[in-house]
């Protein structure tokens, strides 16, 4: 790998039109949703789509080799910016201060039926 090239680590998913993580230099970038440890969307309330997120955040960026530390920049798509609380409530069991610089963005709909949060995210790799 050069500086110049990207590198992207693959989704899991073999029906994936998108990579888990791209690496460019030393930035990160990955967009998760509430994926279930089995592949499955959770589409319960925000506090459980929330919590996959972010959990799926958290794996992505360690098999890409980074961690939750490292995040940089987040930007977090919510269906209902009356659920920023509930989503924040979570997000603080995953960051701690300083908290990376992050944006919340309302959206009327996102790509699947119930799906009430996605989240991309910008890290520093390990290495």
């Amino acid at each position: 790998m050069t500086a110049n090239t990207p590198v992207f680590t693959l989704d899991a998913d073999p029906e994936a039109i998108s990579s888990d993580v791209a690496r460019f230099g030393d930035v990160m970038i990955t967009t998760q949703i509430p994926t279930r440890v089995d592949g499955s969307l959770e589409l319960g309330d925000i506090t459980a789509q929330s919590e996959e997120t972010l959990r799926a955040l958290k794996a992505a960026l360690e098999v890409a080799g980074s961690t939750m530390d490292r995040v940089l920049h987040l930007t977090i798509f919510l269906t209902d910016m009356a659920e920023r609380p509930a989503f924040n409530a979570v997000y603080k069991r995953y960051f701690r201060t300083p908290y990376p610089v992050r944006c919340a963005v309302g959206v009327k709909d996102l790509a699947v039926p119930g799906m009430k949060v996605e989240v991309t995210a910008m890290a520093a790799p390990l290495v």
